[in-house]
């Protein structure tokens, strides 16, 4: 994960517009914000987008 992905998450999160676990809304959001490296980076890596809304970390 970037940071430029990484800051796209928190900026989705930052809106309270979702639970972060609705991947499907998230990129709902992601769109409408133009986060396009962030739909991306969902559609190729769930397992460490789950991994970072779990822990903060990021591998």
């Amino acid at each position: 994960m970037n940071s430029v992905v990484k800051e796209q998450i928190l900026a989705v999160r930052d809106t309270g517009k979702t639970n972060m676990f609705d991947v499907n809304k998230v990129m709902q959001i992601a769109l409408r914000k133009g986060f396009h490296e962030l739909v991306i980076f969902l559609s190729e890596h769930r397992a460490e987008y789950a991994s970072f809304i779990l822990t903060g970390e990021t591998d």
